[in-house]
């Protein structure tokens, strides 16, 4: 039931669960902090470059505006057809302000390059390897391990240790896609068939939002997702608890063993619940839909109620994507409720 997120919540601070909307936006920072504040090495150097050329774009302007100013203020008699040329001292001046402009803009060329080369590459080995691919509009998340059966998969939320580099393997599923998480790195672009690499890393716990920074449609905007940064003890143990499968508790004939049933029916062919037959991957993972904090990535929160509304509304909500609406009685409404709830 794919997922997005729309504000940037670069919050080092901010608790890992916020059990309200109005918490939520108080804790939301400045659409653009990024461009004040890095919260990791991989971030940090690309912050430095767009103070630089944020700063020279200012002077410039300020540079053309007195050149403007002077030149209406020693506006020419009408009569005056004099060309610009070597007897008035004009091409002088274009000469000069081509050479400073081109020395200027090759010192940038060598400064971009120079922060290229500080975040190619992690200062130490990568903690864990995580591959990220990008649908219209979702992202799924697959931490991978050795051991097919301790690999974890969700979406639109990514858990990372705090002050550990993590290795991020880059994929699209259908269209070109933009990973970037600002506060922490730089965007890198999500080409079908090809599989790009980036890392990460928080040195401060909280969570960092992340946006599709490449238009890929209709749903672009509401493409997100977020990063909880939290200490390596805290991500183990919510690691260990994503491996878990879940069991079915209902006694045959209950509401939630129909509400079960209707899962494997109406939503089993494209979503994944660990430990039963529900095996999709055209659709987010749903074995721990409730440990994550949204739904629609950030679009609604994560509640009984908004969550019904998303599988009735989906194409109301987020039109286009790839979750249909899906048609439910009351009866069927509460069975399905009852069945998700147990997704912990």
């Amino acid at each position: 039931m794919g997922q997005s997120l729309s504000v940037l919540r670069p919050a080092a601070a901010l608790a890992l669960a916020l059990p309200s909307p109005v918490n939520a936006a108080q804790a939301a920072e400045a659409p653009l902090n990024y461009f004040m504040r890095s919260y990791g090495p991989a971030s940090e150097p690309t912050m430095y470059l767009g103070w630089v050329l944020a700063g020279l774009s200012v002077i410039i302007m300020l540079i053309i505006s007195l050149l403007l100013i002077v030149a209406l203020l020693r506006n020419r008699p009408s009569m005056d057809m004099r060309m610009i040329g070597p007897e008035s001292g004009g091409l002088r001046w274009i000469y000069i302000g081509t050479g400073i402009s081109t020395f200027i803009l090759f010192g940038l060329v060598i400064y971009s390059l120079l922060v290229l080369d500080a975040v190619a590459k992690p200062p130490s080995t990568p903690a864990i390897t995580v591959t990220v691919t990008g649908y219209d509009w979702w992202w799924r998340i697959e931490y991978e391990h050795d051991d097919p059966e301790q690999t974890v998969t969700t979406a639109n939320e990514l858990h990372i240790p705090v002050g550990e580099p993590v290795l991020i393997r880059l994929k699209s599923a259908d269209v070109i896609h933009a990973f970037w998480v600002p506060t922490l790195a730089g965007k890198t672009q999500m080409i079908p068939g090809l599989i790009n690499q980036q890392w990460i890393q928080a040195d401060s716990p909280g969570i960092y939002a992340g946006q599709c920074a490449q238009f890929c449609g209709a749903g672009h905007a509401r493409m997100s997702l977020e990063v909880v940064a939290e200490s390596a003890e805290d991500f183990e143990r919510w690691r260990n608890a994503q491996r878990r499968p879940v069991s079915s508790p209902f006694r045959p004939g209950s509401t939630g063993e129909f509400g079960q049933r209707l899962f494997m029916d109406r939503c089993g062919g494209c979503h994944a619940v660990r430990g039963t037959d529900a095996a999709g991957r055209h659709a987010p993972d749903l074995t721990h839909l409730n440990s994550r904090r949204w739904l629609a990535a950030g679009l609604l929160l994560n509640t009984p109620e908004d969550l019904m509304n998303w599988i009735v509304n989906a194409q109301r909500l987020k039109p286009g994507s790839r979750m249909p609406s899906i048609a439910l009685s009351e009866t069927e409404k509460s069975a399905l409720s009852t069945y998700l709830s147990t997704l912990d």
